[in-house]
């Protein structure tokens, strides 16, 4: 007998047994596959009566196999009417080279393929590193599940969340609740967070931001890969840097270049200046502190309670907070709503130019200018703020210059080599015309009845404007001119060369900025879909009981799912479309662990 015993121990040993056993199924019946006990110093315990107890010896740990499962530990129990293990000490659960969980504790049912581990339990794909304290892992729906806190790691950022949930197939990690990455660069915080371990793609859904020096990210629905560092976010989206704030509905983000673009009902706001841009295009370099903006481009600036509107084709922004510069191309357009009471005074020309450190705006390239009623051309118009008071200091018109206002029976007229303006109060009084200037002026009394037509010739004048109305004109070095009857006064001297009435391009609202001008095509992408719905974990069947295994340190209370542990929390009601940035890219992508194709 003392023999028999001695051979069936190192027969266990060195070669291993195999406990077989049969177990029927809650659901279905049929046969199960036993755990199978490898290596190991076995022995019984009258305290332990239904269990195997199998400890590691010289040769190494106790190691157990179950449908290409492996599994290390120091100790192991194991019920073989149950077909159950119970593990202790440095255990380790491996699947194949994809999976390993190592903890002090852990738990296997080769029935259900169900393992669970707790204390300092380390979880490792083959990017990724996940530390908690207790962890349930499904073989057969091949997903792991925490609720008591856990941290995830990669090459790049850390992940911590109250809740969390792995899925094998697909190297996703799923957190339900307070989401945290730390990167060296920035922090990410969401309510609900879909993170793929192969890209060090996430994907966030809820109110979500990514926190660094230099900006911060807010969007309720967005993608951010953590090792390229490039995002696009959609619904509710924005970007704040120091002194700039850029909303669009949809916004990609390259934090290698510091670039950022947005698409659709975009609004660029300067919190330093006092103004923002909208349209429907935007890229932002922050390094450069530059950004453009087409489709629809218009730049609104607050100044003495009035708003100053500039629209172009393209608006391009440069310098730093106290040195902005605008640039406006093709066909820019000017408007001054001015206080109750005031006239508009608007503009158009090719191109247009703000300074706004030194207060100065140039039109240029076939400009023209509406000051109230008075018209005024020229090769270039300048205008200049009075950077004390923020209102309208000086007009300069260069080359050319030509100023027409509209009269009952023609036009008030006077050209020369330059004008010079000066405002009081945001209004044109004094208007000074220098070099070879004509007049043509209708002469009215206070009655406004026509006493004559002034036709004269002076190197320069000055004239005196009051309500919009031309009231007095002062001329110097008069060379010929007099005031002509009305009848003696022929109809086709009434004009002077290079006389042209442009009233009908004149802007007398803020919606003439875009007049004539067709609506902008504006991209319809799809956007990031909603988190796929994968159901609850633990699978509860109100009608089938529960079987667990009696020597199990779990009961049926840690086999339910919490309200807030079940994924979606996203409503249904926001399943609407967002349209994707990037440059008429017009491709629709699934949420998966590959990031969509932007150029």
């Amino acid at each position: 007998m003392k023999i028999f015993k001695h051979i069936l121990f190192l027969f266990v040993l060195f070669f291993g047994i195999t406990v077989t056993a049969q177990k029927k199924d809650s659901t279905k019946t049929g046969e199960k596959t036993q755990v199978s006990i490898k290596s190991g110093y076995w022995e019984k315990k009258p305290e332990f009566p239904n269990a195997v107890i199998y400890t590691r010896d010289n040769s190494g740990q106790v190691y157990i196999v179950h449908e290409g499962v492996e599994m290390w530990c120091d100790q192991a129990y194991v019920y073989t009417k149950d077909n159950f293990v119970k593990a202790y000490g440095d255990v380790k659960i491996a699947q194949g080279d994809s999976i390993s969980m190592r903890s002090k504790y852990g738990e296997y049912n080769g029935n259900t393929q169900f393992a669970f581990a707790s204390g300092n339990v380390v979880f490792n794909d083959p990017q990724t590193t996940l530390k908690t304290d207790t962890l349930y892992f499904d073989r057969i729906k091949q997903q792991a599940f925490y609720r008591s806190g856990g941290t995830v790691r990669d090459s790049a950022s850390t992940l911590t969340s109250r809740v969390g949930r792995y899925f094998a197939e697909s190297k996703k990690y799923q957190f339900l609740s307070n989401v945290v990455i730390n990167n060296p660069e920035y922090t990410i915080n969401s309510e609900q967070l879909d993170f793929y371990s192969e890209s060090g793609i996430a994907y966030m859904y809820g109110k979500s931001t990514i926190v660094s020096e230099t900006s911060t990210v807010y969007c309720e629905r967005g993608y951010y890969n953590t090792r390229s560092d490039i995002g696009h976010f959609v619904k509710n989206s924005r970007i704040d840097y120091e002194n700039r704030i850029l909303y669009g509905d949809s916004i990609y983000f390259d934090r290698n270049r510091n670039f950022a673009s947005a698409t659709n009902n975009i609004r660029v706001i300067d919190t330093l200046n006092q103004s923002f841009i909208r349209g429907h295009y935007s890229e932002v370099f922050r390094d450069k502190d530059s950004l453009f903006i087409t489709k629809r481009a218009v730049a609104i600036t607050i100044r003495d309670n009035d708003s100053i509107y500039i629209h172009a084709d393209t608006l391009r922004v440069t310098g730093k907070p106290d040195n902005r510069i605008l640039r406006g191309y093709y066909r820019a357009r000017m408007f001054k709503k001015g206080l109750p009471g005031e006239e508009p005074t608007s503009g158009k020309c090719d191109s247009i130019y703000v300074n706004e450190k030194t207060g100065i705006t140039k039109l240029l390239q076939n400009p023209v200018l509406w000051a109230g009623e008075n018209q005024m051309t020229g090769d270039t118009i300048h205008l200049l703020r009075n950077l004390k008071t923020n209102q309208m200091d000086t007009l300069k018109v260069f080359n050319n210059a030509f100023l027409v206002q509209k009269d009952s029976i023609g036009y008030n007229q006077v050209k020369g080599e330059r004008l010079i303006g000066l405002f009081t109060n945001n209004e044109l009084d004094t208007i000074n015309i220098e070099k070879n200037t004509q007049v043509i002026f209708f002469s009215r009394n206070e009655k406004k009845e026509l006493v004559g037509i002034n036709s004269t010739q002076s190197s320069s004048i000055q004239m005196y404007i009051e309500n919009q109305e031309i009231r007095g004109i002062r001329f110097l070095n008069k060379v010929t001119g007099k005031l002509y009857p009305p009848s003696q006064f022929p109809e086709n001297a009434r004009i002077l060369p290079g006389f042209k009435w442009r009233g009908e391009e004149r802007l007398l609202e803020v919606q003439d900025l875009f007049k004539d001008k067709p609506a902008p095509i504006l991209p319809k992408i799809q956007g990031i879909p909603l988190p796929k719905d994968e159901g609850a974990f633990f699978d509860e069947d109100p009608e089938n009981e529960l079987i667990i295994p009696e020597a199990s340190k779990l009961s049926p209370k840690h086999f339910k799912n919490k309200p807030e542990n079940l994924s979606p929390k996203i409503s249904e009601e926001e399943e609407e479309v967002f349209p994707l940035i990037e440059k008429g890219n017009n491709k629709k992508f699934e949420v998966d662990n590959k990031p969509p194709n932007f150029h």
